[in-house]
């Protein structure tokens, strides 16, 4: 008897164990998804104007929301279709990053990309870019 109450009690703390695991294997992965989501936004604003009226700018981006996500060549990316990219776009003083330029006077912009997951966010990062 004492044998199988052991086994059994073993067995249980695998099983909690196992799903434990599990679920942070899963949380792992999604977050792996945003960062990977974050650097294609990341990589489509490397070189793109801030705000030309005669080409897609960076400016242009604020307030989207990419859902399926896009690539770095604007492409959808349709089996990440439970995520979304949020983008915002703000001009920000140069030497206070923090504290945003209403009337676009700026020469920095800082862009703020969250992830989504099913609706809820899970990432973000943010990052400055000069006018040139």
């Amino acid at each position: 008897m004492v044998a199988v109450v052991l086994l059994g009690i073993a067995i249980a703390a695998i099983v909690g164990s196992n799903a434990a695991f599990s679920l942070q294997t899963s949380q792992a992965g999604e977050l792996s998804t945003a960062e990977f989501l974050i650097e294609q936004i990341r990589e489509l604003t490397a070189l793109m104007p801030v705000n030309d009226p005669n080409q897609v700018s960076i400016y242009g981006f604020d307030g989207d929301t990419f859902n399926p996500p896009i690539d770095g060549q604007r492409r959808p990316l349709a089996n990440f279709s439970a995520y979304s990219q949020v983008v915002t776009v703000d001009y920000v003083n140069a030497t206070n990053f923090q504290q945003i330029v209403a009337d676009n006077s700026s020469d920095f912009v800082r862009i703020t990309v969250k992830i989504l997951y099913n609706g809820s966010e899970i990432s973000q990062a943010k990052w400055i870019r000069c006018i040139e």
